[in-house]
């Protein structure tokens, strides 16, 4: 039984040569689109282009952080709602301690958003 957990390092033959063939693939990519790409560089082509808008003012002007921080605040709560997926597919392995520690887990995490609501990172002024 015990043989058959272990890994040799012919089980990783079909991973390495995934990642062979998926960096040959974007390598290639890139090196026969320069090859085979226009090479013409006019004024137009290399003007500032954003969303079919002619670019007005300077690109520094300063802006509100607001939706910077919106933004990292969902992508933290985001990554921590992925490691309550491994849990809730080994639920029943973990039993009684596994069930108390993702307690423990999520009451961190609402305290975490209890404090961002108290400090208000989330309203727009």
């Amino acid at each position: 039984m015990e043989s058959e957990l272990l890994s040799t390092p012919q089980d990783f033959v079909p991973i390495l040569i995934q990642l062979i063939v998926a960096a040959g693939f974007g390598v290639g990519t890139i090196i026969i689109t320069h090859l085979i790409g226009p090479k013409v560089r006019t004024e137009n082509k290399l003007g500032a282009f954003e969303s079919g808008v002619e670019v007005i003012g300077n690109a520094r002007q300063p802006f509100s952080i607001k939706y910077f921080i919106v933004a990292i605040l969902f992508v933290i709560f985001d990554i921590e709602v992925i490691f309550m997926y491994p849990w809730a597919v080994n639920f029943r392995e973990f039993g009684l301690s596994g069930l108390i520690e993702m307690f423990v887990f999520m009451g961190l995490l609402l305290l975490g958003f209890i404090y961002i609501i108290k400090r208000k990172a989330l309203e727009w002024d």
